[in-house]
């Protein structure tokens, strides 16, 4: 991926920047990325928090993750655009919304988290490892 990448919301109130490399790129079709994605799985980058540079304010709501510590999830008041999904087990790591990116064309997703979740007729890519769950992030 090129750096710094960049993104942000449709209508532009909201932008990022990340300086370093993603830890990775995922697709997670747990139960909850369905529901707010309105699709069958959320593909995102998971980056270091503190490796974001976020301008503008999202609106931000927490729901009672699988693993019983809460996840955030954060979104442009304006437009509705779901941008950062951030974990109370993982305080340190940001998801962020593949397609909110700038310039998506370096999205390459490295593995399928919580795939026992996964929709019956969804086609796995069978390149690339699959979890039931999630698997612990890198330090």
């Amino acid at each position: 991926m090129k750096l710094p990448y960049s993104g942000g919301c449709a209508c532009g109130a909201i932008r990022y920047t990340g300086e370093r490399e993603p830890i990775a790129m995922l697709n997670c079709h747990c139960i909850d990325c369905q529901r707010s994605s309105g699709a069958p799985f959320a593909s995102g980058i998971v980056a270091k928090t503190e490796d974001l540079r976020v301008s503008g304010t999202p609106k931000a709501y927490a729901v009672r993750a699988s693993s019983g510590g809460l996840a955030t999830r954060s979104f442009c008041a304006e437009c509705g655009t779901p941008l950062f999904t951030s974990s109370e087990a993982h305080p340190d790591i940001t998801s962020i919304r593949f397609p909110s990116l700038d310039d998506t064309s370096a999205f390459k997703p490295m593995l399928d988290i919580y795939a026992a979740s996964a929709q019956q007729w969804v086609c796995l890519d069978q390149a690339i490892p699959h979890f039931p769950q999630s698997p612990e992030p890198p330090k």
